[in-house]
C-alpha cells in the first residue's frame, strides 16, 4: 500500500533523525535540523558521521524528491515531526500554532493586505510553522522576515523555508531588542505571553510596567506597531485576558494613540486545555493620514473550526463585513 506525501515525507524526517540523533549524542530536534539540512543540500554533511551511516542516509535521501512535494506536504510533515520532538524534550514555550488557526490568519492577511506584493514581519516566528502557513495561501509577493532568540528554533526556521523554498530573511535575537529593518506592511505573531525578564530593556517602552516585569505580549505589540508602516495591519494570536490584566489599562491607552482595532475573532474555547488559556486572534491597523476606522470593529466568536455549516454561515458574516466597510 502506497503511503501518503505526508506520510512519506514524515517517515523520512523521522527515521533519519533517529538515526543522526544516535550517531550525534544529540536532542531528536538538532538531529531534525541536521537530516533537514542534509535533505536540502542532497549529501550527508556531518563529518563525524560513520561511513556506512553515510550511505545508508544518502540512499534514504535519494529516495525522496522534494520537487514531487507541494510546500503545503512538505510544511505539514516537517511540522509533524517537530511536534514528535517537542513532545519528546518537553518546551512550555515553544508550543506550535494549529494549522486551523494558522489557515484562519492566512485568510485574514489575504482579505485585508489588498496590494499584489508587500512585507511581512514574524516577530515571534518559533519554528516557522505559521509563516510558512501564510505564504503557501497568499498568491501575492510577500517579502518575509522572522526573528526569534531560540537558537534551535530559529535553525529549524531556517531548514522549514529552506525545503520549502520560501526565501525568508531570519534573524537570531531577542526580538524586544532594536531591530535593524525596514517598516513591514504587515506583522503576524502568535504572541508569547508571560512576563519579560529584562527591566533595562523593557524601560525603553511605553508599555513597560509601572513596577515588576512588563509583560512581554504587550511589548511584542508595541515593538510590532513601531516597525510597521502608517496604514499597515497587525494580526496577533492574543490570550482572551488581554484587556483584563492589572497592566491593561496602560495598553488600552497605546491603542488609543497608536492603532484602530479592526476585529477581535475569538477562537472556540473547545481548542483549550482550560478556558483560562482560550485565545482570539486580534487585528489592528497602525493610525496615519487618512485612515479611517470601520464603522463597526469585527466581532466574532467562532463555533468549532470541524464545523463546516457553522463556520461557513461565519465566513459569510465576514464576508459581508467587508463589503459593507468597502475592504
Amino acid at each position: 500500500m502506497k503511503m501518503a506525501p505526508v506520510e512519506q515525507l514524515f517517515t523520512l524526517f523521522n527515521e533519519t533523525a533517529l538515526v543522526l540523533q544516535e550517531e550525534l549524542s544529540c536532542t531528536y530536534l538538532e538531529a531534525l535540523a541536521e537530516t533537514g539540512e542534509n535533505l536540502f543540500n542532497g549529501s550527508v554533511l556531518q563529518n563525524e558521521v560513520s561511513e556506512i551511516t553515510v550511505k545508508r542516509l544518502e540512499k534514504q535521501y535519494k529516495e525522496i524528491n522534494l520537487d514531487n512535494f507541494t510546500k503545503e506536504e512538505i510544511r505539514k510533515a516537517y511540522q509533524l515531526v517537530i511536534l514528535k520532538g517537542m513532545k519528546e524534550n518537553v518546551q512550555p514555550n515553544h508550543q506550535m500554532t494549529p494549522d486551523s488557526v494558522g489557515m484562519l490568519i492566512s485568510y485574514l492577511v489575504d482579505k485585508f493586505m489588498k496590494q499584489p506584493s508587500f512585507r511581512l514581519l514574524d516577530p515571534a516566528i518559533g519554528t516557522g510553522n505559521l509563516l510558512t502557513t501564510v505564504l503557501n495561501q497568499l498568491q501575492k509577493n510577500v517579502q518575509s522576515i522572522g526573528i526569534d532568540i531560540d537558537d534551535l528554533l530559529i535553525k529549524l526556521a531556517y531548514i522549514n523555508a529552506n525545503l520549502q523554498e520560501h526565501p525568508i530573511e531570519l534573524f537570531n535575537q531577542d526580538s524586544l531588542e532594536p531591530l535593524f529593518i525596514d517598516p513591514v506592511d504587515a506583522v503576524i505573531a502568535d504572541l508569547p505571553v508571560g512576563f519579560y525578564p529584562n527591566d533595562i530593556r523593557a524601560s525603553d517602552y511605553q508599555l513597560k510596567a509601572d513596577k515588576g516585569h512588563s509583560y512581554a505580549h504587550h511589548l511584542f505589540i508595541e515593538q510590532s506597531v513601531r516597525h510597521t508602516k502608517h496604514g499597515g495591519y497587525l494580526f496577533f494570536i492574543i490570550p482572551n485576558g488581554l484587556f483584563e490584566s492589572d497592566q491593561a489599562q496602560q495598553l488600552r491607552e497605546f491603542f488609543k494613540e497608536e492603532i484602530i482595532i479592526q476585529g477581535v475573532l475569538q477562537l472556540p474555547i473547545s481548542m483549550f486545555n482550560n478556558k483560562n488559556a482560550a485565545k482570539s486572534i486580534l487585528v489592528l491597523q497602525k493610525k496615519g493620514e487618512g485612515i479611517v476606522a470601520p464603522k463597526q470593529a469585527l466581532l466574532v466568536n467562532l463555533p468549532n473550526l470541524s464545523n463546516a455549516v457553522e463556520m461557513d454561515n461565519i465566513l459569510k458574516k465576514v464576508e459581508k463585513w467587508f463589503q459593507d466597510n468597502k475592504r
